[in-house]
């Protein structure tokens, strides 16, 4: 399936249900009054986030979307019908901003979150409303009120405990294949991944988080660059940043602060996100203490660091677990101290 996250559509509620004009006709009642009803309310339009969906690609091919009017009102004081809502399901982490003014309306993050894009017009009042002392036969009735119409931009920004970044052929792909069940697409050229792939990875005693594997992203991928740049927003969601770097590269060290200035481009709260940097294709080092000396000073610049091989798994296990070490005290941070416990009055007892 084509991974798409973002869309503009166009939703618009139902209008109101006309109200009736209509007056009472029985034998033997000379001078009947108005009984006509109100119109039905129109249909509101909500969106739903839900699990089960994980790409904008309908919206993407169907961008238009229409609530059903109310029923009009009847005789007889017969009130019109409320048309029925209409729901569209989003995948969840779908942000919702108004396409006009980009002012943000929701976040749905949550299974089972709605959010009321337009709320359906109101029925119109039928005659009967209208009755009066004074004016015991009144000939005049509402129309419904009209729908809302908007534009409106969704954003989908993946749920994930942990991202992936780093230069393209850094092993982002490789790594995720083999600490999860996702598969990627694997080869020897740059920008394999073309869109963000998860991973769900196991840690042990019924303990899981999830992985992102992002496009590669390279130097100006803020500024539109590369593929990454269409994909940073993905970043936002996750609590820990891995920082892929290839070992075989000149200065690996450099490549990292190359990424941080374009997430520090993109939105400089992702530099607060607890980083570990982790030196892949170890396999590939014909000297150990170069590579020794290269996690000593990139442990020096100021980042806990790790080395592994995705090709022979060392390292592996120690990097699951640590990340699984890192996300559990990120949680706790976001979650703040406890609640202080109420001092007890003197006297109480049990």
């Amino acid at each position: 399936m084509k991974f798409i996250d973002e869309a503009i559509i166009t939703v618009k509620s139902g209008n109101g249900g006309r109200g009736a004009v209509s007056f009472r006709h029985e034998p033997y009642v000379p001078r009947g009054g108005p009984n006509g009803g109100n119109g039905g309310k129109g249909g509101d339009l909500i969106l739903l986030a839900d699990a089960q969906l994980a790409t904008l690609l309908d919206f993407k091919y169907h961008p238009h979307y229409r609530a059903k009017i109310g029923a009009s009102g009847g005789s007889n004081d017969k009130n019109g019908a409320g048309a029925e809502n209409l729901v569209i399901p989003v995948p969840l982490g779908t942000t919702v901003l108004d396409a006009d003014t980009g002012e943000m309306l929701a976040d749905l993050v949550l299974p089972g979150q709605r959010f009321l894009a337009a709320k359906g017009g109101r029925g119109g009042r039928g005659n009967t409303f209208f009755k009066t002392s004074s004016n015991r036969a009144p000939t005049i009735a509402q129309p419904g009120e009209p729908g809302l119409q908007r534009q409106l931009r969704l954003e989908l920004k993946l749920i994930a405990d942990v991202g992936l970044v780093g230069l393209p052929n850094a092993g982002k792909s490789t790594l995720i294949s083999r600490i999860s069940a996702a598969r990627p697409k694997i080869a020897d050229y740059p920008f394999t991944t073309l869109a963000p792939q998860l991973g769900v990875v196991g840690a042990g005693e019924g303990k899981s988080f999830v992985v992102a594997d992002l496009p590669g992203l390279i130097e100006g991928a803020s500024a539109g660059h590369g593929l990454g740049h269409q994909f940073l927003r993905h970043i936002e969601r996750t609590r820990i940043v891995l920082h892929l770097l290839d070992c075989q590269r000149p200065e690996p060290l450099q490549d990292l602060k190359t990424i941080n200035r374009e997430l520090e481009a993109f939105d400089p709260q992702l530099l607060l996100k607890p980083q570990i940097a982790v030196l892949t294709k170890a396999d590939l080092a014909t000297d150990p203490k170069t590579l020794t000396a290269l996690k000593r000073k990139i442990v020096r610049a100021g980042y806990e660091t790790m080395i592994v091989s995705a090709a022979t798994g060392s390292g592996l296990d120690q990097l699951v677990l640590r990340t699984a070490e890192r996300l559990a005290e990120r949680r706790a941070e976001l979650a703040g101290p406890p609640p202080e416990a109420t001092p007890k009055e003197e006297g109480w007892k049990p």
